[in-house]
């Protein structure tokens, strides 16, 4: 083998061990954020999935770059790629960014499931209780014991109100009595 590919080779094996040190490092950070802040092993393990893609592709662009892959030809293959996905995406785009929301969501924990909220919106105002937080959505369920699917994109859109348990608890038992 020449000494070129030897060299690549070597240094491709670090990108590796690298890759896969990050890893590591990525996945117990969010582990401990998620157990500080009481989250779900659900909703930290569609986080965590997330940012290994992430990491994975990074290696795959190091490793073009290490072995001198003509930057035209990956550009080539890319756009290629990503207008296929775009054009079968167009109308899922919603889906992209339910998942960002969910990240933000997770991250950021202005609720926790077990809480009571109201969300402020003008045409279907919904107070609910949130019963588990997905990478998707958020599932709720009503007074009246419906369960609704509330997308992650739209609940960072709407303004929430964490209400008091006893609140919902009071009026349930009013709407039990009628």
């Amino acid at each position: 083998m020449p000494e070129g590919y030897l060299l690549k080779a070597i240094i491709t094996a670090t990108a590796i061990l690298i890759y896969l040190i990050s890893r590591k490092i990525v996945t117990s950070i969010i582990h401990s954020f998620s157990k500080k802040s009481e989250m779900k092993e659900g909703r930290e393990a569609v986080v965590i999935r997330l940012f290994n893609l992430l990491l994975l592709v990074l290696l795959f662009i190091i490793i073009f770059t290490i072995w001198g892959v003509e930057k035209d030809n990956v550009l080539l293959t890319l756009t290629s790629v990503f207008t296929v996905i775009g054009v079968a995406m167009f109308a899922q785009w919603s889906l992209l960014s339910n998942i960002t929301a969910g990240i933000l969501l997770f991250f950021s924990f202005p609720f926790r499931i077990g809480d009571i909220i109201r969300i402020q919106d003008k045409d279907f105002p919904t107070e609910a209780r949130i019963v588990d937080i997905k990478a998707f959505y958020i599932l709720l369920v009503t007074k009246d014991g419906e369960q609704i699917s509330y997308p992650n994109n739209l609940i960072l859109q709407k303004g929430i109100v964490i209400l008091n348990p006893d609140h919902f608890e009071t009026h349930e038992k009013n709407t039990l009595q009628e």
